[in-house]
């Protein structure tokens, strides 16, 4: 069934290139599960063209150790680009300009990473010509759980019909290291940062949601309001209504 799913999916990464007219696909490497995932799968779909970027900003080293091993596994090439300077000198500066009006400092120098992340992965892109892959799967997706214009910022999803679960079990399935298989969920946002510590509820639960299967009423909660308050993050932004005149 994996075996199945998988060539499906590298079918289809090859119809996007084809259907964009782009040479091929890049992800950025943050040594979690979701881009391993996505980097074992660009290289299936494309072995001479395709890359990962390593995003080091503020990282804790084993992100880049993992980053490295998993595009050695794959056979993945690879380049590095450190976001650290130019996040202090972005981030300082607005500090400097708000003064004691900024008011969720530790959430926008988060984003600010996964934005300069998304602007360095489309400068690579456009460069290369290649179509920048993103990593979030059904579970991010149902809650909003990326950040706009961060990680959401895309031109296509490999794992948008997977579970976290699934995508653990695709993980195995291609190789991927152990070492990042056991490594707990984290967006690495910021120093000790776990995806299911920030979101409330586990991945587990998440997942049963998406299958239809029993979920207590406090997780439902919880998932329904982070569907409910992200919704701005899967459409369009709004615009006015047409003009009568």
């Amino acid at each position: 069934m994996i075996e199945k799913r998988v060539e499906h999916v590298v079918t289809w990464l090859r119809e996007q290139v084809e259907l964009s007219h782009t040479n091929g696909i890049l992800v950025g490497l943050s040594g979690g599960i979701d881009s391993s995932v996505v980097a074992c799968l660009i290289k299936r779909a494309f072995p001479e063209n395709s890359i990962g970027v390593i995003l080091p900003c503020k990282s804790n080293d084993k992100d880049k150790e993992d980053g490295i091993a998993v595009a050695e596994a794959c056979g993945l090439d690879y380049i590095e680009v450190d976001l650290t300077e130019a996040h202090d000198n972005i981030f300082n500066k607005v500090n400097d300009a708000l003064g004691d009006r900024g008011q969720k400092r530790r959430l926008t120098d988060a984003n600010l990473r996964a934005r300069l992340r998304m602007s360095t992965l489309y400068t690579v892109g456009n460069d290369m010509g290649y179509l920048v892959a993103g990593t979030d799967n059904a579970a991010e997706l149902l809650t909003g759980y990326f950040t706009k214009y961060g990680d959401g910022g895309v031109d296509i999803l490999p794992l948008a019909r997977l579970t976290k679960r699934e995508v653990f079990e695709w993980a195995k399935y291609l190789g991927v290291p152990q070492s990042v298989i056991d490594r707990k969920p984290s967006a690495g946002l910021w120093e000790g940062q776990t995806d299911e510590e920030e979101m409330g509820v586990t991945y587990d639960a998440i997942d049963a949601y998406i299958e239809g299967n029993f979920v207590s009423d406090e997780d439902k909660l919880v998932i329904e309001r982070m569907n409910r308050v992200t919704e701005h993050k899967r459409v369009m932004p709004p615009m006015p209504r047409p003009f009568n005149d």
